[in-house]
């Protein structure tokens, strides 16, 4: 069958190109920016990739199309395919019938951490030889791929509350009928599809609502925004995790920066784990992993000597370089939650040093500046600030930032902040980089650029 994607550079459409192309498909697809990690991952599996969505990519016709939510009525691609009667279906609906029916799908959800929790799953399900199926939003380095069909008894997704396309605005995790269900976190985001955080809520309850009652829930003690979603119905035993209060799964002994810690199930050690990673949030994303891996059959403690072995997400505090004891990182942050809690465990890391934020306000919600205000407590760490202020950012960060003195830095020109950065870097600093796009690859350019300075 030739599948042919719209879209197919996105983190989800790239894994579904993947997958349809291990189950022996041949497959295609067009998107109007190609940038790694994803474009090289297609290339890599021999998928053709076409720039832009030229109707002429559509012939001969595919025998299906599947379209991103990118994508909207008015695309000359989509125009195409209706005006021609082309068959077309949806990435999470095409993953749902092809390949979740004959698994156990261990789906993971929330605001903050999908990414993450999603891969330390898969990872603690691998170790323990369940071979399992997975699609992430991210390149987990443990695997060196996002996505994978695995060998048909288990199936880890990152469950995205996002619409599912433009002829279905239900978010996409209501098509993947888990029986394994990690509830993250739940915070107001996407504004640009919902209207408040009641709207996003209703669809998180859609998506408990289809979880088996002899399913497992598994959620923070302390989430209120979680809460009300469980309150409102459920039907599902829940485990509960915490990393500093009692619950199921709790930790004991924790490093200040979240760098090793005990881990704690029904009140029984299950082990130490010692790894690369830092924060609060990432204890409590192993937590997640560590139950949801238990309700499949994987013991504690032989999930706790898995992510003991676990190295991080591409994009995910990733170390992209080290010049002249200057560190440069790459972060895929979109929401204030997640830049301070990144920042708190880089802080405990370096402790005196210096941190240099970088930040593209990129997502739909930080361009409308929806996030605008919280931004400034999110950033109180770090010693220097830098804003890349784009031509629709709808929001104006030298005003809604001037809390932070003259330690914020608004600029409109890629290679100017990168000259003032460099300007003012110093031995022993860390370099922050903060974007869910490709942010002109500044990551290089800053590393380049060190180099060129003290070469």
């Amino acid at each position: 069958m030739h599948i042919h994607i719209l879209g197919i550079c996105g983190t989800f459409m790239g894994g579904i190109a993947l997958i349809a192309r291990e189950l022996g498909h041949e497959v295609s697809g067009s998107d109007a920016q190609v940038y790694p990690p994803m474009s090289t991952q297609l290339a890599e599996a021999g998928i053709t990739l076409m720039e832009g969505y030229d109707p002429a990519h559509l012939q001969p016709a595919p025998d299906v199309v599947i379209i991103g939510n990118a994508l909207s009525r008015g695309n000359p691609a989509v125009e195409y395919l209706l005006r021609e009667g082309l068959p077309y279906t949806s990435g999470p609906q095409w993953l749902a019938e092809h390949v979740l029916h004959n698994n156990w799908v261990l789906a993971v959800a929330g605001t903050h951490g999908k990414t993450t929790t999603s891969s330390m799953l898969a990872w603690i399900l691998h170790y323990a030889g369940l071979q399992p199926g997975f699609l992430i939003g991210g390149v987990p380095n443990n695997f060196g791929v996002s996505a994978r069909a695995g060998d048909g008894s288990f199936f880890v997704v990152e469950a995205d509350e996002y619409d599912t396309a433009f002829f279905d605005k239900r978010s996409k995790f209501v098509h993947y009928h888990p029986r394994t269900l990690v509830l993250n976190n739940l915070e107001f985001d996407h504004a640009d599809i919902f209207t408040d955080l009641a709207a996003i809520q209703r669809q998180f309850h859609h998506l408990v609502r289809t979880v088996p009652d002899n399913g497992l829930l598994i959620s923070p003690v302390n989430d209120s925004n979680l809460k009300t979603v469980l309150d409102t119905g459920c039907w599902t035993p829940v485990e509960h995790i915490a990393v500093d209060t009692a619950a199921t799964w709790h930790t004991q002994q924790a490093e200040p920066d979240g760098s090793a810690f005990e881990v704690v199930c029904n009140d029984v050690v299950a082990g130490r784990i010692t790894w690369p990673l830092s924060g609060q949030h990432n204890i409590a994303n192993a937590l997640a992993a560590l139950a949801a891996a238990r309700h499949v059959g994987v013991p504690p403690a032989q999930g706790v000597a898995a992510l003991g072995e676990f190295t991080q997400v591409k994009r995910r505090m990733e170390l992209r370089g080290e010049v002249a004891g200057i560190r440069v990182y790459d972060d895929f942050a979109h929401h204030p939650t997640a830049i301070a809690t990144t920042l708190q465990g880089l802080r405990a890391q370096v402790k005196q040093q210096r941190i240099i934020a970088i930040l593209e306000p990129r997502s739909n919600t930080m361009r409308m500046g929806i996030q605008a205000q919280p931004l400034s407590d999110a950033l109180h760490l770090a010693d220097e600030i830098f804003i890349y202020a784009t031509d629709d950012l709808d929001w104006q960060p030298e005003r809604v930032l001037d809390t932070l003195g003259e330690r914020l830095h608004v600029l409109h020109d890629v290679p100017q902040m990168v000259a003032q950065i460099i300007a003012l870097a110093k031995k022993g600093d860390t370099l922050l980089v903060m974007s869910n796009g490709s942010f002109a690859n500044i990551h290089e350019q800053l590393l380049q650029a060190l180099e060129t300075k003290y070469a």
